[in-house]
């Protein structure tokens, strides 16, 4: 079976949010079905877990495999 490559977004709008999600950074994104038919997005935020924000808070991106290869190594 083979694994899905990793999918990132970057934050936008972080209000009420603001502890959990910064401005202009990049997040890795847990696909999820349920929550995009409501209209949210899974991402790994500050704290390091998986939690379900407002999707008009990314916009999503595209690297490199390198590049989100490198991101997920230095967030271990």
């Amino acid at each position: 079976m083979k694994r899905s490559e990793p999918q990132f977004v970057i934050c936008v709008r972080n209000k009420e949010y603001g502890a959990s999600l910064e401005l202009r950074k990049l997040y890795q994104l847990i696909p999820d079905t349920q929550a995009a038919k409501h209209h949210q997005m899974r991402v790994i935020d500050e704290s390091g877990e998986d939690y379900l924000y407002p999707e008009d808070y990314f916009v999503p991106v595209r690297l490199p495999q390198s590049a989100g290869k490198a991101v997920l190594r230095a967030a271990r």
